[in-house]
């Protein structure tokens, strides 16, 4: 090749010290420079493109980025054959940068903790080469016919050199010589790694020492009616190699009034997935941007996976821009209209199938109901519960529905299936249907619900018997006889006098279910308020405050009571009745280690008892 005229000049920028600031604080994400150079040779092939079809210059269709290094030489080169440039056009396009001065940059950015985020705000895409390069040149050739080579230098400082060359060949060459310690981007297998990060669903063909490392026709530049089922899956093994199958997707492809395109994945959760990040991989017209970008969804659908294209969006766009876009509050409408709507479809079409789906994601979408409003509007009628009912996955207004004869706009839950066992068995026998809350968002979702439907009000299957509704229901309604008055008052008064429990207040029943020696009654405002106010950290001191033990007149084990109270048997009677309190005690809350000692003591001395009665 041979060089004619040279030309020197100074690269237009208001500081000498332009190329040591991007080196020092561009330096945690170097890699990135790839990426800036081979999108800038993609974007100078669609140039040339758009100019082909316009104008009619039959030009070649097989375009191409190459990647090739030389160890010898310590060289990268990134070459296109797409538009080129003419030697006024390295004058405007590489010789300027815009700046207003050295001191605002220097100031204005000099705290920032995401340093490559200036790239490209101010024309910095190319000169981000110079974070690991020593010289950088240029080789390029306009598509025009009258147009030569030109051949482009710089060392890393603001003077240039800038002359004609033999280039024969349509395009751009950037050839980058290394520094000494940034050798490892001659290695192919760490190039290869970045542009399967950056570059990987890029448009054209990318190719390092001639393989095509990229997919130039990513899954969501497909119409959805184009794609099968099976398609979803395998572009997700894609993003996201050994993990299981993803629960459903979302296809987008809105063009009004912005462009965005994507597929969203809900996965399968497993404790090793942090939902407290984004998972969402950004693209700006296929090529990749950050995997970070927790502003364009909501916090509730922090686990959603998959990429989103938003071609209006800067290539390097950055966190203050994203947090204050009005163009991304509309994607994150967008994103939660569109998942409202799948949830609604998915639920509406097989909810056999869909309960598996619904047991992962209803924390997430009860959360999100909480706090968006046209969230929850959207997702009211299909919110399922898990019911002691025929039908195991309901709904509220079904639930409500058949419970209406029974016990209008009252719904009794449960939270602990076994703890609460002993009250899901009193209300199963009179054919009372109980919904399971038992996550932990449930207290909240409660009171949202409530909220919402004033005229529905929640009861947990322990809440006093008065407030439920179905005290009638569960006791044995008999003529009030001396000897069943008398006998209740003495239960009532033998374990109040034992017990000594402040804030406790006896009563003494006789209930259908004699396999119950005793229950704890709360009222359930109550005990929703210092359950709150336990999860706010204040302890499980005084947790019950004023509660009621109702006592089962009609259970064997109350009925030894009295017979071992009459003969005197005092001890026993005071065993008796502890024991009672604590299994009653057990359905509410765990022991501390002394009182579980003492629980365990008192239940061997028992049975000691018995065996020696045998």
């Amino acid at each position: 090749m041979t060089q004619e005229h040279r030309e020197q000049g100074n690269i237009t920028i208001h500081t000498e010290n332009i190329f040591p600031i991007i080196k020092k604080w561009l330096y945690s994400e170097k890699e990135i420079f790839l990426r800036e150079l081979v999108s800038n040779a993609v974007d100078a092939i669609h140039k040339l493109q758009h100019i082909n079809v316009v104008e009619g210059l039959q030009l070649s269709n097989e375009y191409a980025v190459d990647i090739s290094v030389d160890p010898a030489a310590g060289t990268l080169t990134i070459k296109d054959n797409g538009i080129g440039m003419t030697a006024d056009e390295v004058r405007k396009y590489i010789n300027q940068v815009a700046f207003s001065s050295a001191e605002e940059f220097v100031e204005r950015f000099k705290d920032l903790k995401d340093k490559n985020q200036i790239i490209g705000h101010f024309g910095l895409g190319f000169y981000s080469s110079f974070m690991v390069s020593a010289k950088v040149e240029i080789f390029s050739r306009s598509y025009l016919p009258e147009a030569g080579g030109v051949h482009w230098s710089c060392e890393g400082s603001t003077s240039y050199t800038l002359g004609e060359h033999d280039k024969a060949d349509r395009g751009t060459e950037v050839v980058l010589h290394l520094d000494q310690d940034e050798r490892e981007f001659l290695d192919p297998v760490r190039l290869r790694e970045i542009l399967k990060r950056y570059c990987n669903f890029l448009p054209v063909p990318i190719r390092l020492a001639g393989d095509v490392v990229n997919d130039q026709s990513p899954l969501w530049t497909a119409t959805a009616g184009e794609v099968e089922e099976g398609q979803y899956r395998e572009f997700y093994k894609k993003l996201y190699p050994w993990t299981d199958d993803p629960l459903f997707w979302i296809h987008l492809n809105v063009d009004y009034p912005f462009n965005l395109k994507g597929i969203l994945y809900f996965p399968k959760l497993t404790t090793e997935f942090d939902v407290a990040k984004s998972h969402i991989k950004l693209f700006c017209n296929q090529v990749f941007v950050t995997d970070n970008c927790p502003e364009l969804i909501p916090e509730f659908l922090n686990p959603l996976q998959g990429c989103l294209d938003a071609p209006d969006l800067p290539l390097n766009v950055s966190r203050s821009y994203l947090q204050n876009e009005p163009q991304v509050r509309k994607i994150r409408e967008v994103i939660t209209s569109r998942v409202a709507g799948k949830i609604v479809d998915l639920a509406k079409k097989d909810r056999a199938a869909f309960g598996p789906i619904w047991e992962n994601i209803h924390t997430f979408v009860k959360y999100g109901m909480m706090r968006d409003d046209k969230f929850g509007d959207k997702l009211k009628e299909q919110v399922l519960f898990n019911s002691t009912g025929a039908e195991r996955l309901t709904t509220l207004p079904e639930y409500l529905e058949r419970a209406k004869d029974q016990h209008a706009n009252k719904v009794f839950y449960a939270t602990n299936e076994a703890a609460q066992g002993t009250y899901l068995k009193l209300f199963a026998k009179q054919g009372l249907e109980v919904l399971i809350l038992d996550s932990l968002i449930d207290n909240h979702f409660i009171q949202y619900l409530e909220m919402k439907n004033p005229e529905v009000h929640f009861q947990r299957v322990d809440a006093d018997l008065t407030e439920n509704l179905i005290e009638e229901k569960i006791k044995i309604q008999l003529p009030g006889s001396d000897e069943n008055q008398a006998n209740a008052s003495r239960l009532k008064e033998i374990f109040e006098k034992t017990l000594h429990v402040g804030q406790l207040s006896v009563r003494v029943e006789r209930l259908k279910d004699d396999s119950v020696p005793a229950i704890i009654l709360l009222a359930e405002q109550t005990r929703r308020l210092q359950e709150m106010t336990r999860m706010l950290g204040k302890g499980e001191e005084n947790l019950f405050g004023e509660h009621t033990l109702l006592v089962n007149a009609t259970s064997p084990a109350v009925a030894n009571i009295l017979s071992l109270q009459q003969a005197g048997r005092d001890d026993d009677c005071r065993m008796l009745i502890e024991q009672v309190y604590d299994l009653a005690l057990l359905s509410h809350r765990p022991f501390d280690k002394e009182r579980m000692e003492e629980f365990l003591a008192r239940s061997n001395r028992l049975l000691a008892k018995l065996g020696s009665s045998n």
